[in-house]
C-alpha cells in the first residue's frame, strides 16, 4: 500500500490558509483541548517554583549584608578580614577561594595610635568584646556577660549610673549582672567592693569603682587589652571624627595611614567587623541555592520536558492527521512553539508564588536554627523570577520542538500507522548517549571506591548525576527489560496480569516516561537520608568507642581554668583532661575545609581511645597536632610531617603531625594542646573535664556530671544542622519528584480512555481492568524503586566508605516507608484517573 502525500491549500484559499496558520492551530488547541495541557502546565509550574525559590536563596546569598549593630554609632571601622582567602590555580586561570574564620579574626591594637593621629579624628578606640563571669564567695558563678573596654561606651550609649570611670584594676558592674544577688545598684555590690571575675586571662579581683544601667562588664582600655585572652589584640578599631569631618575622607586617610594592615569599612560593611555572621551566613545560602539549587533545578529542568515530551508524544496521532490534510512540518514545529509560548509563561509565573513561599519559609527555618542572623532579610529581587520564567520557557520550546521532530519529518500515512501502535526502534542519537553516561557512573563509582574522605564523596556525586541521565536517555531499554523481568509474574495474574504484561512490553516509552520521575525521587531522597543515617551511626559507634572516661563534668558556658587539677585532687581519681572545642580549616588545593577540633590540657589517652593508627598521643607537645587518619589522608600528610592549617582565628599554623587516628568523625577530626589555642579564640574555657575513676559527688562543684554518654559530639551543632538540611533538600526534591511522579502517571492513564473503552466494549470487566492498571502501576513503582535504589546504593558505598570506613546504614523502617509511599503513589495516581475515565462507557 502506498500514501500520497497531501498538497498544500492554494494560495487564494483564505478559510484554509487561517486553518492552517500556526498561531491558530496553536490558539485552537489550547482552547479547545485544554486538558492536553494540563499535565505540561503543573510541570513547568513545579520546575518555576524550584528554580525561584533556589534562586532566592542564591541571590540572598550574594547581596548578604546587614546594618551594624555594636558600630551603628561609629562611622568608620577598621578590623581585620573576617575571612581566610587563598589563589587557585585552574590551569590557564587564576581564581580565589575564601571561607570565614571558624572563630574571629583580630588586628593589632597598637593601629589605634596610628588611626588617631589621622587628622579629621577625633578619637580611635581599639576595641574589645568577650565573656566573663562573677564569682561567688560560695563558689557559684554568674552567667556568662560581655565585658568591654570603657572606651567602647563613646559609641556604644552604656554610661554610669554612680561612681566613675574604671581605671588600673578597676570595673564597672552593669545592672542585673551580680551573681547570687539583686541588682548592681547597691543592693547587690557597690561603689569599692571587691569582685572576682573568671576573664580569659585567669581569675582576677577587681575593684568596682561605678555602676551602669546597662548589663556588662566594663575595664579600663588597657585593662581590657590585658584579661581578653588575646593581650594586644583588637577585635576592631573604632574610628571617630571630628565634629564637621566627612567620613568618606577619614576613612580614606585612615586606609592610607594602615597601609593595608586592616580593612576600613563604612556603611553597612562596619557590619563585617562584628564578627563572621555574614560571611558564614553568605556561605551557607550561596551554598544551598547555588550546589543543591543547581541540582534541584537540573533535576525539575529534566523533568519538565519529559513532561512536555510525554505531551506532545501523546498528541502523535492529532499531528499525523494534521500532516494528512495539509499541514506542513515548519507548520507543526511553529504551532508546537507557540503553544509552548502560550502555556510556559503562565506556568513560570504563577511558579514563582509557590517558589517564594518555598524560600521564604526556608530563609525562616535557618534564621530559627541560627544558621542566618536576625536582621537578614530574604532579597525578593526580580532577576530568580525572570531566570525561572525564561528558564520553563526555554524547556517547554526545546522539549517540545525535540519531541516533534520526528511526526513532523515522518509521511503522513506513515505518521498515522505509527500513531497506532509504539515504533521499537531505539534512538540512534539518545541510545549511544545514554550507554556513555552508564559507563561514565560505572567508571567513576570504580574511582570513588579507592578514593577515602571528601574526595570519595564528590566523586559519588558524578555517580548519581551520571547513573539518572542514563536512565532517563536508556529508559525505553530500561522499560523493555523491566516488562520482560515482570512478564512472568504478570502472565500468572489471570487475564488482567496478561494484559498488563502485552501493554508494558509494547508501550515501553510510555512505561519509560512514568518509571524516570519514580527513580529521580527514589535516587535522590534514598542518597541524602541515608548518607545522613549512615554519618550519624558510624560518629556514634566511634564516640561510644572513643570516650574511656568514668565521668564527664560540662558546662557549657566554660569550666574553671584549673579544673583538672582540682578533680585530680579528688580521691581515687586517676586522670583528669579538660578539652576545649574548636573548628580550624585544612587548606587543599581549591578550598578550605572545615575540620572539628579539640585542644586538650593533658595527653588525652588515659580518657579517651581515639584508635591511634600512627605515632602516639601522648607526644602532644606546643607546636604539634593528631589528626584523624582520613583527614590526614585528604590533606596528603603522614605522621612526622607537617599540616598546614588556619586556626579558629583564620591565622596559619604548621604543626607537626605526631599521630593519626581512626575515630575522628566521633570525636574531632583535629586534636591538639589548649596552649596553642591561647589568644586564638574568643571563649578559651573549656566546656568539658573527661575524668577517669574518683566518685560523680567530689565533682559535682565543677558542672554537670555525667557519664561516659555525656560526651558531646564533635560539632554536634553543625552534624544536627546539616542533617536538618539534608532532611528539607530531601523533602523539596522527593516532593518535587512525587508530583511529577504523579502527573505524568496522570497524563499516561487519562490518554488511555480509548484504550480502556475498547477493552470494555470487548467484554473485559471493569474490575479486570482496574486491576490491569492496579498491575501495571506496581511494575512502575516497583520497578522505578529498585532503579532508584540500586543508583543511590552505587552512590552511597563509597561515599559513606570514603567518610566514615563503614557501609551504609539504611534503616529498615525509614526505607519501608519510602517504599510504601513510593508504591501508594503510584496506585493512588493511576487508579483515580482510571476510575474517572471508565465512569461512562
Amino acid at each position: 500500500m502506498s500514501f500520497r502525500t497531501h498538497s498544500a491549500p492554494a494560495p487564494g484559499d483564505a478559510p484554509a490558509r487561517r486553518s492552517f496558520r500556526p498561531n491558530g492551530l496553536a490558539r485552537a488547541a489550547v482552547r479547545f483541548k485544554p486538558s492536553s495541557f494540563v499535565g505540561t502546565f503543573v510541570a513547568l509550574l513545579l520546575a518555576a517554583a524550584v528554580v525561584s525559590g533556589c534562586g532566592l536563596l542564591l541571590q540572598t546569598g550574594a547581596t548578604a549584608s546587614l546594618p551594624a549593630a555594636r558600630y551603628a554609632g561609629v562611622p568608620v571601622v577598621a578590623a581585620a578580614d573576617q575571612e581566610v582567602r587563598m589563589t587557585v590555580d585552574l590551569g590557564d586561570e587564576r581564581d580565589e577561594a575564601s571561607s570565614p574564620v571558624p572563630d574571629r579574626a583580630r588586628l593589632d591594637a597598637a593601629l589605634a595610635g596610628k588611626a588617631a593621629g589621622v587628622p579629621g579624628v577625633a578619637r580611635a578606640v581599639a576595641d574589645v568584646a568577650f565573656p566573663v563571669r562573677i564569682l561567688t564567695p560560695g563558689g557559684g558563678a554568674s552567667a556568662p556577660l560581655t565585658a568591654s573596654g570603657w572606651g567602647s561606651t563613646s559609641f556604644t550609649g552604656a554610661g554610669l549610673t554612680s561612681g566613675r570611670a574604671p581605671g588600673a584594676g578597676e570595673a564597672v558592674i552593669g545592672t542585673g549582672t551580680h551573681a547570687g544577688a539583686g541588682p548592681a545598684d547597691g543592693s547587690g555590690v557597690g561603689v569599692g567592693e571587691r569582685v572576682v571575675l573568671r576573664t580569659p586571662g585567669g581569675e582576677r579581683e577587681f575593684t568596682v569603682s561605678g555602676t551602669s544601667g546597662t548589663p556588662g562588664v566594663w575595664f579600663s582600655d588597657a585593662g581590657a587589652l590585658a584579661v581578653s585572652g588575646h593581650p594586644g589584640k583588637a577585635d576592631a578599631i573604632a574610628v571617630l571624627p571630628r565634629e564637621g569631618a566627612d567620613a568618606g575622607a577619614v576613612a580614606d586617610r585612615v586606609a592610607a595611614a594602615l597601609d593595608g594592615r586592616a580593612r576600613v569599612l563604612t556603611g553597612d560593611d562596619r557590619a563585617l567587623a562584628e564578627g563572621t555572621a555574614v560571611p558564614a551566613a553568605r556561605e551557607l545560602l550561596m551554598g544551598l541555592g547555588g550546589s543543591f539549587g543547581g541540582v534541584a533545578t537540573m533535576v525539575a529542568v529534566f523533568t519538565a520536558a519529559g513532561t512536555v515530551a510525554l505531551s506532545v508524544g501523546q498528541r502523535s496521532r492529532e499531528f499525523a492527521l494534521l500532516r494528512a490534510i495539509g499541514a506542513t512540518p515548519r507548520q507543526l514545529r511553529r504551532s508546537i512553539a507557540t503553544e509552548a509560548l502560550l502555556v510556559a509563561p503562565l506556568a513560570g509565573v504563577l511558579g514563582c508564588l509557590p517558589g517564594t513561599a518555598l524560600a521564604v519559609w526556608w530563609f525562616g527555618q535557618l534564621r530559627a536554627k541560627g544558621a542566618v542572623p536576625e536582621g537578614l532579610a530574604l532579597d525578593r529581587g526580580v532577576l530568580p523570577y525572570g531566570v525561572a520564567v525564561a528558564a520553563v520557557v526555554v524547556t517547554a520550546l526545546l522539549g517540545g520542538l525535540l519531541a516533534a521532530r520526528r511526526p513532523s519529518r515522518t509521511e503522513p500515512g506513515r505518521a498515522l500507522a505509527e500513531a497506532q501502535v509504539e515504533r521499537a526502534a531505539v534512538g540512534r542519537v539518545r541510545t549511544p548517549l545514554g550507554i556513555a553516561a552508564l559507563v561514565g557512573g560505572t567508571v567513576f563509582a570504580g574511582v570513588s571506591a579507592g578514593l577515602s574522605g571528601d574526595a570519595a564523596a564528590n566523586t559519588a556525586l558524578g555517580v548519581v548525576m551520571l547513573y539518572m541521565l542514563a536512565v532517563a536517555l536508556l529508559g525505553p531499554v530500561v522499560a523493555r527489560v523491566c516488562a520482560g523481568l515482570a512478564g512472568t509474574v504478570l502472565g500468572r495474574s489471570g487475564a488482567s496480569g496478561h494484559l498488563a504484561a502485552a501493554n508494558s512490553r509494547t508501550n515501553a516509552r510510555r512505561l519509560a516516561s512514568a518509571i524516570t520521575p519514580i527513580v529521580l525521587a527514589t535516587a535522590f531522597v534514598s542518597t541524602l537520608l541515608f548518607l545522613h543515617t549512615s554519618t550519624d551511626r558510624a560518629a556514634e559507634h566511634q564516640r561510644r568507642a572513643a570516650v574511656t572516661a568514668d565521668h564527664v563534668v560540662a558546662d557549657p558556658a566554660g569550666l574553671p581554668g584549673d579544673a583538672a587539677e582540682r578533680a585530680a585532687r579528688e580521691p581515687g581519681v586517676r586522670a583528669a583532661v579538660t578539652v576545649l572545642r574548636a573548628s580550624v580549616l585544612v587548606p587543599s588545593d581549591v578550598q578550605f575545609a572545615p575540620a572539628s577540633a579539640q585542644a586538650v590540657s593533658a595527653d588525652p589517652s588515659p580518657v579517651q581511645d581515639l584508635g591511634v593508627r600512627t605515632g602516639a598521643l601522648a607526644d602532644l607537645r606546643p607546636g604539634t597536632v593528631a589528626v584523624d587518619q582520613r583527614l590526614a589522608d585528604s590533606a596528603g600528610v603522614r605522621t612526622g610531617e607537617r599540616l598546614t592549617l588556619r586556626m579558629p582565628d583564620g591565622g596559619e599554623a604548621k604543626p607537626l603531625v605526631v599521630a593519626t587516628y581512626a575515630r575522628g568523625l566521633g570525636v574531632a577530626e583535629v586534636t591538639l594542646p589548649q596552649s596553642d589555642l591561647t589568644g586564638r579564640v574568643t571563649s578559651p574555657y573549656p566546656t568539658e573535664l573527661l575524668v577517669r575513676g574518683g566518685m560523680a559527688e567530689g565533682l559535682a562543684a565543677l558542672g554537670a556530671v555525667t557519664g561516659p554518654d555525656g560526651a558531646a559530639a564533635a560539632h554536634a551543632p553543625e552534624r544536627e544542622l546539616s542533617a536538618w538540611a539534608n532532611r528539607t533538600m530531601a523533602a523539596v526534591l522527593g516532593g518535587f519528584a512525587a508530583v511529577a511522579a504523579a502527573n505524568t502517571l496522570v497524563m499516561t492513564v487519562l490518554h488511555r480512555r480509548r484504550e480502556l473503552g475498547t477493552l470494555r466494549l470487548i467484554g473485559t470487566t471493569r474490575r479486570q481492568v482496574l486491576r490491569m492498571i492496579r498491575l501495571e502501576a506496581l511494575l512502575v513503582a516497583v520497578g522505578g524503586l529498585v532503579l532508584g535504589s540500586a543508583i543511590a546504593l552505587a552512590t552511597l558505598v563509597p561515599m559513606t566508605n570514603g567518610l566514615t570506613g563503614e557501609a551504609p546504614h539504611v534503616p529498615p523502617l525509614l526505607y519501608g516507608s519510602l517504599a510504601a509511599g513510593v508504591v501508594a503513589l503510584g496506585l493512588v495516581s493511576t487508579a483515580l484517573p482510571a476510575r474517572a475515565a471508565l465512569r461512562h462507557r
